[in-house]
């Protein structure tokens, strides 16, 4: 038994609150007309509602007034009595603000007794026993009674319209249907009964469309089964609901028609046209009125009606916690992303104005013209401007000389030899002191650089968490497209926009995964891909589809050494960045062997790890020039890159220092050239970069210059390159480095190798 803690609350007035306790009158006076002798049934469903919160003297003063049915002094005294009870109890209880829990089936129990002692009851043949142990089991059923009736009301009250319900819920529904059914076909008659049941019937196959619709008609049937079993067989109500959702897909006018003519050729075998003219009119009409009041009822009605009751339903909660966590988790990084703005302020001072030529003139004098007897003469002959220049001529040579003297200085001054001594040591103090700063100012600006890298990055990260996952109907339309098609989802959620539509849902393991996205891609109108399976239990997984990219892509790659070298100076990389894009790159280290190689991967590493966190490309370049630059003497780098989006076909290319690229596009050849020197020849890399468009069937190619230099010009190499038809990336590269090869009669004057990319439409 289901025990439940109760509040009570005083109802307003409103017309919902009205209508509900109006209902709630009509159920208690067709309850008590449900069995023969019209035992008063309606105190179970009084007391359901005073302890699912209704007012207890409404309740009560129901109950009396249901008792009138049976046209018994005696039975409105019982039923009075049971009032009083029950109303005493729920007041005290509010009273004293307690709550009624297990106690109240000894309540229930106690109440039954002016039942056994007040009412009029002449017993049932069918028992062989007396009347009053009878009485005895009628009070132990009536309690039970007191318990069903009271989850039937909770579930109407509280659960039905805003979550599933339970399956023991939808029994104790079904219970309480069946005698107020029964009342109703003792009260009327069949017709109303029939009139009732066809709305209802209807109404589910309209609002579930699925085979829900046929254990609710079986329900619907029992009241009359009970009643009267040769009237209507159960069957038949499940047969005509299946006649509805067979007709269902084409409108709710064919259903609704399918369903009243099957009634109709029914009742031909029931025996209705038995009967008189006006009980067939009736009838017919009971079953046609409310069909085609259905009929004109908006379809948007019906869909908000349906979005209720449907299998999959998404807990609000999950998504409002995940939402909060994503809004403190961007706004950490927003933090955060400020503070790496505030380090680049930090380290990203203002030159300052170099003043060493003044500092110089000044220890040169102090040091040289203090003693000087004519140190007058040489203030009048305009000698310390002359010793301005010749310091500025020195920090610009590195050192001064005789020859270097401006004629002034050579003129006036008595100790130039002792004059330019000095300025040389000043000028190697100078020397060092200038290195090591510019050596800080490079290492700050690079701190600086990778502050503003991290703050992007972070920033971008803050903006993408930000957005909240909302609730919405496609999760229902997709539900219900793969409930037809024999798939259940228990969970399914939608985020994301664009490139970053994600679905998520909760599967059994079994589900065939093509058939899956391909439902999901039809009903959303978004072409799907399979990203994720991730198990949960041993029989369900979460299966995760993302949006699938316009466009595929293939590669070849095709090299060879130099003659009596062991391994390649050249070094390529293929790297996905994310689920749309990719990049590809060519390193051709100067020179050939470990060494060149060494160079080469250090420079693809550097560029995959910064690109992989997304850090924006002006200030890779500037910080894998600097870090090359830096870490190794007279070693460089040549590099082709190329980032590709496979939503668009954009390729963003980046030249530093290499040969030509070529996009070959049908019968049209591109050429791709840069002018840069290779990667950490200078302090500051200034890269080619350029944007193209691929489209399907589009080949990219990069080569090393060991390839180009075989075909002697540009004009040779690209007459060959216009002449290929290649179908695939591989057989493409590995034609190209076979040519170039057959020029060096087979034998490699350098590092060779040929990087190929091959666009095609996503199936």
């Amino acid at each position: 038994m289901n025990f439940r803690y109760i509040s009570f609350r005083k109802p307003s007035l409103t017309l919902k609150t009205a209508a509900k306790y109006l209902l709630l009158l009509i159920a208690m006076f067709l309850v008590d007309l449900a069995l023969p002798q019209r035992e008063p049934l309606s105190f179970a469903l009084a007391f359901g509602a005073a302890v699912c919160g209704l007012d207890p003297f409404v309740c009560a003063a129901w109950h009396l007034a249901a008792s009138a049915v049976s046209l018994s002094a005696a039975a409105s005294l019982s039923a009075g009595v049971q009032s009083a009870f029950l109303l005493l109890v729920m007041v005290l209880y509010r009273r004293f603000g307690r709550q009624l829990r297990f106690e109240r089936a000894i309540y229930a129990l106690i109440a039954q007794l002016p039942f056994l002692f007040l009412f009029p009851h002449s017993g049932y043949s069918l028992f062989p026993f007396a009347v009053f142990w009878q009485k005895m089991l009628l009070c132990a059923f009536l309690t039970v009674l007191c318990f069903l009736f009271e989850g039937a009301l909770h579930a109407l009250l509280f659960r039905a319209f805003k979550c599933r319900l339970g399956g023991s819920e939808i029994a104790e529904l079904a219970l309480l249907w069946l005698f107020l059914g029964m009342g109703l076909i003792r009260v009327a008659g069949n017709i109303p009964f029939f009139a009732v049941a066809a709305l209802a019937g209807a109404l589910a196959v309209f609002l579930f469309k699925s085979a829900v619709a046929v254990p609710f008609a079986l329900v619907l049937s029992l009241p009359l089964c009970v009643s009267d079993v040769s009237a209507v067989p159960a069957a038949l109500f499940a047969a005509l609901a299946c006649l509805a959702l067979l007709f269902l897909p084409y409108g709710r006018i064919a259903s609704a028609l399918a369903l009243f003519l099957g009634f109709l050729g029914a009742e031909y075998f029931v025996g209705l046209y038995e009967g008189s003219a006006a009980q067939i009119s009736l009838t017919l009409l009971a079953v046609f009125l409310p069909l085609a009041a259905l009929c004109c009822v908006p379809e948007k009605l019906f869909r908000r009606a349906s979005h209720t009751l449907l299998f999959y339903r998404e807990s609000a909660l999950p998504r409002i916690a995940i939402n909060r966590n994503r809004r403190a988790v961007g706004e950490q990084l927003f933090e955060v992303s400020a503070l790496f703005r505030e380090i680049e302020s930090a380290f990203r001072t203002e030159e300052r104005p170099d003043n060493a030529g003044a500092r110089i003139r000044e220890k040169l004098t102090a040091s040289l013209c203090t003693s000087c007897p004519n140190r007058r003469k040489c203030r009048e002959a305009r000698v310390p401007e002359a010793m301005d220049k010749l310091i500025a001529v020195g920090k610009a040579k590195g050192r001064v000389n005789l020859i270097d003297l401006p004629a002034e200085l050579s003129s006036a001054c008595n100790n130039t030899a002792g004059l330019l001594f000095a300025l040389n040591k000043s000028l190697a103090e100078y020397r060092r002191y200038a290195y090591e700063m510019q050596a800080a100012r490079e290492g700050k600006r690079l701190l600086a650089d990778q502050a503003h890298g991290i703050s992007e990055i972070l920033r971008d990260i803050a903006l993408e968490q930000s957005g909240e996952y909302v609730f919405s109907d496609e999760e229902s339309r997709l539900s219900r497209a793969l409930a037809s098609a024999g798939i259940l989802s228990s969970e399914i959620f939608l985020y994301g926009e664009g490139a970053r539509f994600t679905v998520s849902m909760t599967l059994e393991n079994r589900v065939n995964a093509v058939r899956l996205v391909k439902i999901a891609s039809v009903t959303l109108g978004v072409p799907l891909a399979l990203a994720e399976k991730i198990p949960l239990t041993p029989d369900r997984a979460c299966f995760i589809l993302k949006r699938k990219a316009n466009f595929d892509a293939a590669f070849g790659i095709a090299s060879c050494p130099k003659k009596g070298e062991q391994a390649s100076g050249d070094t390529h990389s293929i790297l996905k960045i994310d689920e749309r894009r990719f990049l590809v790159a060519l390193s051709d280290g100067m020179g050939s062997g470990e060494g060149a190689r060494d160079v080469s991967d250090q420079t693809l590493s550097l560029l995959e790890s910064f690109y992989k966190a997304k850090m924006p490309s002006e200030t890779v370049l500037g910080t894998v020039n600097k870090l090359i630059a830096f870490s190794a003497e007279e070693t460089f780098s040549c590099l082709d890159l190329a980032a590709v989006n496979l939503d668009t076909g954009d390729a963003d290319i980046v030249k530093i220092g290499s040969p030509a690229g070529f996009v070959l596009s049908g019968e049209e050849l591109r050429v791709l050239e840069g002018e840069s020197l290779p990667i950490g020849m200078l302090e500051a890399v200034h890269p080619a970069t350029l944007r193209v468009e691929m489209k399907a069937d589009d080949f990219l190619i990069f080569m090393s210059d060991g390839v180009t230099t075989a075909f002697g010009s540009s004009a040779e190499l690209c007459a060959y390159l216009s002449q290929l038809k290649p179908l695939n990336p591989q057989s493409l590269a590995e034609d190209i480095l076979h040519t170039a090869l057959g020029r060096y009669d087979g034998k490699a004057e350098d590092d060779m190798t040929v990087l190929t990319v091959k666009l095609t439409k996503a199936a």
